[in-house]
């Protein structure tokens, strides 16, 4: 186990500097090279729910397009929100919405893209939470036991850490 304490402080802990305060951490030096992550979420909830929202029967209107805006506005987003995260010229941010009858619920995924100096695992991480916590908004009324659950990154690709790539939970 390594040791993180403030009287130790390596060269891998790029967010603090040598007094142990926060950083944002200089990219200025890396080469910009294209950079691809994916995130994932599950959204549980009632059958009679997705129903609903699949027959387009909701008091909010359109939940799956509403959630798919608000996961691309909120991965364009990210610097604002996560704090040390850079702002980056995102190229390809795209949310899917998949219903699971067996769940009951649905499946999200985030694809974004970039071509910069670092990653983009924190911008499909927030698409994926944001599209999440719109779809619980607009279906509330509905049911308010829905659950947001397995926000996790399943891969990325390129950057000095090389790829990624996790199995699913």
């Amino acid at each position: 186990m390594q040791d993180y304490s403030p009287k130790n402080f390596s060269a891998e802990l790029t967010h603090l500097d040598s007094q142990g305060q926060a950083q944002m951490v200089d990219v200025s030096g890396k080469a910009s090279t294209v950079r691809q992550a994916v995130a994932v979420a599950r959204v549980r909830m009632l059958p009679e729910t997705l129903n609903a929202i699949q027959a387009g029967n909701t008091p909010k209107g359109d939940v799956l397009a509403t959630a798919r805006i608000a996961g691309i506005m909120a991965a364009k987003q990210t610097a604002n929100l996560i704090p040390l995260c850079h702002p980056l010229p995102l190229q390809k941010v795209a949310v899917e919405i998949t219903p699971d009858s067996q769940l009951p619920g649905y499946h999200i995924q985030a694809t974004v893209k970039t071509n910069a100096e670092t990653g983009v695992e924190m911008e499909a991480l927030t698409a994926v939470s944001v599209a999440a916590l719109t779809l619980y908004d607009m279906a509330k009324a509905l049911e308010k036991s829905i659950q947001i659950e397995s926000i996790h990154l399943i891969s990325k690709t390129g950057g000095k850490s090389g790829d990624y790539s996790a199995s699913e939970l």
